[in-house]
């Protein structure tokens, strides 16, 4: 979709700039009948230079290309009205160039809202002084999930406070779904209070594009995707339902970063040799889920019951699965995982 539209900006910007060969005779230009002023000539070449800029932002990955894009429109087609009869049909190339820039301009203010949020949010967490994990802070806690927190190495380590996290994706909008789409997503969380934004942008195929955003914070949860960063397609807010399946999604998270099994939102619950069950609550709202390890205490997956979606009557079982366990900063966890 991305090179089409540089190709069709290209040619309709070149088009304008016969209008300005026109203008001052260094070209016939036949294709517009009518005699074009100097004056508008001089729009006419501004129109080619505001197309021109345009693609040469869409090439270096700018988030404003769609204003260039905006100002070269609303020129182009007054130039098209003045010379309606010969250049009627440009209308079309400015629709969907148009089009693009509407896309391109709800992109840019999904990102920044995004970007304002994550601001928000570790404003309201600032570094505190970061105490190192002991032994003694493991007392109390299920066997297993001592024998996981050791072997993850946190013991004589900072306890994490924020985590940022670059994730690639493979994903299916439905279980029939044959193939598997591409994305990139990005996470990022505080410990204390707990909360975490994640955004999705995933490529569905040549022509269309989806973002997403699921945030938790406050206790609340949010999950919203959007078609082409226009269409909504889900906008879940202000429900039980969605609050505690967040809260449940920052509880199997806490994989990356296992100090955070430390919180005092979080009680744990030995359920045999190597599982164990995590009850979660904060600001009201309350989740659960459970843990299984293997003998040496690798985290192997999390399990919970929880509801999809706010419509859901009754919440399924969800669970996520370890594929890959590796160090990252000298902290051994889950890697790769499927869920």
């Amino acid at each position: 979709m991305r090179i089409a539209l540089i190709i069709l900006i290209g040619i309709h910007g070149i088009i304008h700039l016969f209008g300005f060969f026109k203008a001052f005779g260094l070209s016939e230009f036949q294709e517009i009948s009518q005699p074009i002023s100097k004056t508008f000539g001089i729009l006419w070449i501004l129109t080619f230079l505001l197309f021109a800029i345009s693609v040469m932002l869409i090439l270096v990955h700018s988030n404003y290309w769609w204003v260039s894009v905006l100002l070269a429109v609303i020129i182009s087609q007054f130039l098209i009205f003045n010379y309606w009869s010969d250049a009627k049909y440009g209308t079309i190339a400015n629709l969907m160039i148009l089009f693009a820039a509407i896309i391109g301009y709800e992109t840019f203010h999904f990102t920044d809202r995004i970007n304002r949020e994550r601001i928000s949010q570790f404003q309201h967490a600032p570094l505190k002084n970061q105490e190192l994990v002991t032994e003694k802070a493991l007392i109390g806690l299920p066997p297993i999930i001592q024998l996981w927190l050791t072997n993850s190495g946190i013991i004589g380590k900072k306890r994490i406070t924020n985590v940022h996290l670059v994730q690639e994706l493979q994903l299916k909008m439905k279980p029939e779904q044959e193939g598997w789409y591409n994305a990139k997503a990005e996470q990022y969380f505080t410990i204390e209070p707990p909360a975490f934004i994640w955004n999705i942008n995933a490529d569905m195929n040549f022509k269309l594009s989806v973002v997403g955003r699921d945030k938790f914070e406050d206790g609340k949860g949010e999950m919203i995707i959007k078609l082409l960063s226009l269409i909504p397609v889900v906008n879940e807010k202000n429900d039980e339902k969605i609050d505690q399946a967040t809260l449940q999604r920052y509880l199997a998270e806490i994989v990356w970063f296992p100090s955070a099994a430390l919180n005092q939102h979080i009680k744990w619950e030995a359920l045999d040799d190597f599982s164990a069950m995590a009850t979660m609550k904060y600001k009201g709202t309350k989740g659960s889920g459970r843990f299984y390890f293997d003998k040496d205490g690798n985290f192997q997956k999390f399990v919970a019951m929880r509801y999809p979606d706010s419509k859901a009557k009754e919440p399924v079982e969800w669970t996520v699965t370890a594929k890959k366990i590796e160090k990252r900063n000298g902290i051994k966890i889950s890697s790769a995982r499927q869920s």
